[in-house]
């Protein structure tokens, strides 16, 4: 079943020309496994950037590399106009609190609360909130924007996969990111709650003008979410451009990627 996209477009303005993320010549290997083999990649502010591949393209390799969580073999990474690889360990946690991280699987802390859950990056980034001695009104306007302010107190385990990803969606904006990186957002929920979770992504894109790069396999995600796509095959970025443009492709790794 395909996601209708039944809503009025909500940007009031192109994307900014400003660059937020900028990978150039991007290589990782595993020993013999050359797994990204010079990938390119610009993310322009306020842009949602879709990136497909197929399961083991590379593309999880990529985001780690991105956020520092592992270290390329060569290439250059720029986020938010700084160099990964010139910061220390204190910059980095600094650069990360503003970007918001949408895990695949929603990865909820099973022995907090909702609340605690999404406390965690606040206490994670101190700096960031420093003075801020109350938390609630926070939790709650993040709770709000998601739709489940009355799950403060539950546990995860109490939560729908749905509304587990709507309270992983609640915490990563918690930080009030100028980036978010959704990772599979889509991935495992049914066609009404992918629809209701793309929604909630296009309104808090909307109401803080954040930038988005979003990992998926998922067609009907990248058709409905995506401003501008980039597709990821044998370890570079193969083909660029808008769903339209892509779909429209005689190129057959492209078309592949399109085949019901």
């Amino acid at each position: 079943m395909k996601i209708e996209d039944k809503t009025v477009p909500i940007r009031e303005a192109p994307t900014s020309e400003e660059i937020v993320i900028k990978i150039k010549d991007l290589r990782k290997c595993f020993g013999d496994n050359e797994v990204l083999k010079g990938f390119n990649m610009v993310l322009r502010k306020g842009e949602n950037l879709v990136v497909m591949g197929k399961s083991g393209s590379g593309k999880s390799v990529m985001i780690k590399c991105l956020v520092g969580l592992m270290a390329p073999d060569s290439g250059i990474i720029e986020v938010l106009g700084k160099n990964i690889d010139q910061l220390d360990q204190m910059e980095l946690d600094e650069l990360r609190s503003d970007i918001g991280f949408l895990f695949q699987g929603s990865a909820l802390y099973d022995s907090m609360t909702v609340r605690e859950n999404l406390e965690f990056p606040m206490r994670r980034h101190r700096k960031k909130f420093e003075g801020i001695t109350d938390t609630l009104p926070l939790v709650k306007e993040a709770l709000e924007n998601v739709g489940l302010a009355h799950t403060m107190d539950l546990m995860p385990s109490e939560l729908s996969g749905g509304m587990k990803r709507r309270v992983a969606l609640a915490r990563a904006i918690i930080l009030k990111p100028k980036l978010i990186l959704y990772d599979e957002p889509t991935s495992g929920l049914d066609p009404i709650t992918s629809k209701e979770i793309i929604e909630l992504m296009r309104n808090i894109q909307h109401k803080y003008g954040t930038s988005a790069l979003i990992i998926t396999h998922d067609v009907d995600c990248a058709r409905v979410i995506s401003e501008r796509m980039i597709l990821l095959v044998d370890g570079i970025n193969y083909a660029e451009g808008t769903f339209t443009e892509l779909i429209g492709s005689q190129d057959p790794k492209v078309n592949a990627f399109f085949k019901k």
